[in-house]
């Protein structure tokens, strides 16, 4: 599908590859992966021909069709989902052209095209795609005009989805998706059938969605076969054997030139120096290889201890324009909590945020912050409060009025930044960097209460670590909302939910969480000790039943349920195990059609060979718009037996 030869591309100087060479078969779900500034989002632009390289050549299947989300949707009069459907410029062009067509051959090629692609299901295929991406059934008939330029990001991503590319170009596409979003991507992805190159600092989406890693590290591009823990495994091992190796040769070396300069001039040595002297001229030593962790942050600890709770919700309702978002709140927070924040969008986890932070007031019920409470607020939006023409040094100097210059730089390593980068505008700082200077900032005073609201946006995988070693380092309690899953597990031990306008604790984990929201387990919602999530409404609590009888009810119930669901089950099995077996089938009709011994022969051969590959995508397609309209139902089937 995608081939690259000795590719040399160089951006102001500065070789960004020098002769990297890869292979990615028709099918291949792969991620890219480098440290910041390697030139990842500049090889998708090389693959788009945006950019010509230097040197070597970049080659994809003739009529392979690529696809990458540039840009947000435009902010056009059409609705979400005639603009997702639009994407799909063949079947639009046909039908156009069917309105307007008066010969009759013509009109039964059109029509059977627009069956052989499965057009009948585009709007349902459509919808899946858009509730997935988190647009519910009314902001899915809203113009797209009305959204704001993340949602109309999502609006991009699911038309380049609807699209189905022979080749998806993906570049941090869960940057702008919240965990549920993310997880539905995960999902997603990893039943798309044609190939992937998707950029991501993502781990759990690169371990679940794609099958390899590309990795680009000085210039160079190497292939790895399985998800980014294998990578990272098969890595550290490369690493050790190759910097061994090179260890014992340097070693040889040393040993060897020892003698060199020790008997080069005695005549009865000379013989023996000359030959140690080749020798040595023909080993070369491999490089050493190094983990690319990033520079390590920590962030200062509360410089003063509080009571508990330190944020106390008494029936608290808040919003905008008079209008409440979240209502009913009863929650605390104490000194050393550990919350993430989980919720479909929309449904108030910013808003909170803002609360807690003192950016919003409450609009019923009361907020109790304890005395000297310091916050330290966190969010995306505040990047842009960032002076372009500053430096970090300049940036800190407001708040290290009497300090030293030396003292000021140490505060500022402190943050994760290289001495080179000290002195290097705002403006000119990466986004990772910028992401680094504004954590640094917000929590310059030492906060009692750090609230992170998508903190890792701009950080590869290596900062992403930091990021978590430097929160389970800190001592004062943290909020988070974020999609990255790794860094949620990795760093809290509570689950709150945004959810029917109020805040509740979740007793599950994200696992239970994530078969809630896929409709994939049965006891939907529970908890691995058995319990169902707190009640996000207000229903009144039921009356206690003998525990014997109480679990008599609940199997005769789940029994019900589960026979209810079982046919639609048994059609899904049934789609995926047809999607697995076509897929095969037309890898190896792929194979066969890029063997170039096949076009010296007789020509029907070939003509057959395509006509079975267009019949073998048609199932295909069928088969997928059965498992996506079962997908739906199971979906209906679930919310009914719940609500």
């Amino acid at each position: 599908m995608l081939s690259i030869e000795n590719l040399t591309y160089r951006i102001e100087g500065r070789k960004l590859f020098d002769g990297a060479s890869l292979n990615l078969p028709a099918g291949t779900k792969a991620g890219l992966v480098g440290s910041n500034g390697s030139g990842k989002t500049t090889l998708l632009r090389l693959i788009q021909k945006e950019l010509s390289p230097d040197d070597g050549e970049i080659s994809v299947f003739k009529r392979a069709r690529i696809g990458a989300v540039a840009q947000e949707a435009p902010a056009t009069a059409d609705t979400v989902l005639d603009m997702v459907m639009m994407a799909d410029t063949e079947r639009s062009a046909l039908l156009t052209e069917a309105e307007t067509a008066t010969d009759g051959g013509r009109i039964a090629d059109i029509h059977m095209r627009l069956a052989e692609i499965a057009a009948h299901t585009a709007e349902a295929r459509a919808s899946a795609i858009l509730k997935g991406l988190g647009f519910d059934k009314n902001r899915r008939n809203e113009p797209c005009a009305k959204l704001s330029g993340g949602w109309r990001m999502r609006v991009s991503l699911a038309g380049m989805l609807f699209s189905k590319p022979d080749l998806l170009l993906l570049d941090e596409p869960t940057n702008y998706l919240d965990l549920e979003g993310a997880l539905w991507l995960e999902k997603y992805l990893a039943i798309y059938p044609y190939t992937v190159l998707l950029i991501s600092h993502d781990r759990e989406l690169l371990n679940k969605a794609v099958s390899s890693i590309v990795h680009l590290e000085g210039g160079r591009l190497t292939f790895y076969r399985g998800a980014y823990d294998t990578f990272e495994n098969t890595r550290r091992v490369q690493m050790e054997l190759n910097n061994k190796a090179r260890e014992k040769m340097v070693g040889q070396i040393a040993h060897m030139q020892a003698f060199v300069d020790r008997f080069r001039y005695k005549a009865s040595k000379a013989r023996q120096a000359q030959a140690r002297l080749k020798a040595i001229s023909k080993l070369n030593p491999p490089d050493a290889m190094f983990d690319e962790n990033a520079m390590p942050f920590s962030f200062p600890q509360p410089k003063r201890s509080v009571a508990a709770p330190i944020v106390d919700f008494d029936n608290t309702a808040v919003g905008y324009d008079g209008e409440a978002v979240l209502t009913s709140i009863n929650m605390r927070i104490d000194p050393e909590d550990r919350i993430a924040l989980i919720g479909i969008n929309g449904n108030g986890k910013s808003t909170l945020a803002k609360l807690i932070a003192g950016d919003l007031n409450t609009m019923g019920g009361a907020i109790k912050r304890a005395r000297k409470l310091e916050v330290a607020y966190f969010a995306q939006h505040q990047m842009d409060k960032l002076i372009p023409t500053e430096t970090p040094l300049q940036h800190i100097e407001p708040l290290t009025p009497y300090d030293s210059e030396a003292k000021r730089r140490s505060r500022v390593a402190q943050m994760g930044l290289t001495i080179s980068r000290m002195d290097t505008p705002a403006g000119k700082l990466s986004g990772g960097e910028r992401a680094r200077l504004l954590l640094g900032l917000v929590t310059f005073a030492g906060p009692n209460l750090l609230i992170l609201d998508e903190p890792t946006n701009h950080l590869d995988i290596d900062s992403r670590a930091a990021l978590i070693q430097a929160l389970n380092d800190f001592e004062g309690a943290v909020l988070i909302i974020s999609h990255d899953r790794h860094l949620i597990e990795a760093t809290v031990d509570r689950l709150w939910i945004a959810h029917k306008g109020t805040i509740t604790e979740y007793e599950g984990d994200l696992d239970d969480y994530q078969r809630a929201l896929t409709g994939s387990d049965r006891d939907k919602g529970k908890s691995k000790n058995g319990r169902q999530p707190a009640k996000t409404g207000h229903e009144p609590a039921k009356p206690e039943q003998n525990p014997t009888t109480a679990r008599k009810s609940e199997r005769k119930a789940s029994a019900v349920r589960r026979a209810e669901i079982a046919p639609l089950r048994k059609t899904i099995s049934q789609a995926e195990a047809m999607i697995v077996r076509l897929d095969r089938d037309i890898g190896r009709v792929e194979k066969k059609l890029t063997d170039p011994k096949l076009y010296e022969g007789d020509a029907a051969d070939a003509i057959q060979l395509t006509v079975e590959k267009a019949r073998l995508e048609n199932a295909r397609g069928q088969a997928e718009a059965e498992w996506l309209e079962a997908e739906m139902a199971l979906e209906k089937a679930l919310k009914a037996q719940t609500d």
